[in-house]
Order: C-alpha cells, then sequence, then structure tokens
C-alpha cells in the first residue's frame, strides 16, 4: 500500500501546484475546465502508436515496448487524478481511503509480484481500447474496475509495481522539471539531442537505480543547461 499512497500524494501535489487546490472539482486556478476521462483516453490513444498496427505502413516493425511503458506510466498519472477527483466529488473519502481501496483490489495482488513478460500486441492493444471505452463511457464512473483494468495492462506491458512505482516517480520529477522550465508557456525544450526527454529520464533512472527523487531532478537541470547552453 505505501508505494501506492505515495503516488497518489505526489499527484495531488503535482495536480495542486499545476492547476490550484479546486482540481478536484474539474476547474484549474486559471478557470480552464479539466477533463480527466479526455486526457486518459487521448494518451491511450498515443499508447497505441507504440505499435504497428497499421496495415498499411511499417507493418514488420517491432512494438516499442520503451515507449509503451512511459505511455502507461502517463495513462496511470490521469486514472489516479480522475480518481482522487471522484472520491472527493462524491464523498467517498481522501487519498488515504482510496489507497487502501486500492491495495485491497484483487487486481492489485497481480501487480504487487516482480514480472517482466509482455503479452502480444493485439492483446495489449485490446486492453489500452477497453480502457478507451471506459474513459469515454457516460456510465457512473466505476473506480474499481478502471484501476483494475489498468493493472490488467501493468502486467501485459511487463511492468510491475515496483517498475511502475519507479516510472511513475521519475515521470512525475520529469513533470515537474517541465514545469519549472516553460512548459506551459511553450519554450521547454522537449527533445534532448535527439531524445525525448521521456527517454533520458528513464535512461537516468536505469543508469543509476538507488538514485533519489532530489538527485534525479539535480541530473535533469544538469542535463537542459547543457543542452540549451549549445
Amino acid at each position: 500500500m505505501d508505494k501506492i499512497l505515495l503516488m497518489l500524494q505526489l499527484q495531488a501535489q503535482l495536480n495542486d501546484a499545476t492547476n490550484g487546490d479546486k482540481w478536484t472539482e474539474g476547474v484549474t486556478k486559471n478557470g480552464k475546465t479539466i477533463n480527466w476521462r479526455r486526457c486518459i483516453y487521448m494518451e491511450c490513444a498515443e499508447m497505441v502508436d507504440s505499435f504497428s498496427w497499421k496495415h498499411w505502413k511499417s507493418i514488420h516493425k517491432e512494438p516499442d515496448w520503451d515507449n509503451h511503458q512511459i505511455e502507461v506510466v502517463d495513462v496511470w498519472h490521469f486514472i489516479i487524478s480522475l480518481c482522487i477527483e471522484n472520491y472527493a466529488k462524491t464523498f467517498k473519502g481522501g487519498i488515504e481511503d482510496l489507497a487502501i481501496n486500492i491495495s485491497a483490489l484483487q487486481s492489485f495482488s497481480t501487480i504487487d509480484v516482480s514480472s517482466n513478460t509482455f503479452a502480444t500486441q493485439e492483446n495489449v492493444i485490446a486492453k489500452v481500447e477497453n480502457l478507451i471505452r471506459l474513459a469515454v463511457s457516460t456510465d457512473t464512473l466505476d473506480v474499481e474496475v478502471l484501476i483494475s483494468e489498468f493493472f490488467d495492462l501493468v502486467i501485459m506491458s511487463g511492468l510491475d509495481l515496483e517498475t511502475l512505482y519507479r516510472l511513475y516517480v521519475g515521470k512525475n520529477i520529469l513533470n515537474q522539471f517541465r514545469q519549472d522550465n516553460g512548459y506551459k508557456d511553450g519554450t521547454y525544450i522537449k527533445v534532448w539531442n535527439g531524445e525525448e526527454d521521456n527517454v533520458v529520464m528513464k535512461r537516468v533512472w536505469e543508469d543509476d537505480s538507488s538514485i533519489k527523487p532530489d538527485a534525479l531532478y539535480k541530473e535533469l537541470t544538469k542535463l537542459y543547461l547543457a543542452l540549451t547552453k549549445i
């Protein structure tokens, strides 16, 4: 439960800093409507592009599992944001209550086991498309079903709780870094020497498995400053 709770807390902190303290009411500090469901299905659509699903183009191209895993983590940001918002709006409780309920799900036990096995491309895409269906549905949100489907995707994507947690923390730090360096006003540089910042962040984590979040932020700062001085 500890890792789930920490991810929920980090997401709430990021949303507070980015959108203001009324984000659980569905609006940013600038009065812009927040639609977490749309965020989910748009990111899911991007996830599908990690695979060679087009029958008319690059039909023999291998799946980009590294990019896919990053997209899985991106979707997780939006899913837990939606769930926190749902708990607040329906008076189900706070972040701690959500963490307890997530940890009690039967599907949680499946990701709390080390795994690095990938499902077939078609099965992964089918699971992603089911998440899209849940996101666009006009039915009342069933948090448990949404998260259980996502946990299925985690396992199918060669991830588990530990790797999901590590990638989530890394992407959370990267998102903070982006916000601090002009992401909203469009001045941020996302491609670093031919690589997306997502890829750079993932490699830093993989090169030093013991790196702390604040040290990761400092390493990203160093790499970005070297880039912008060119």
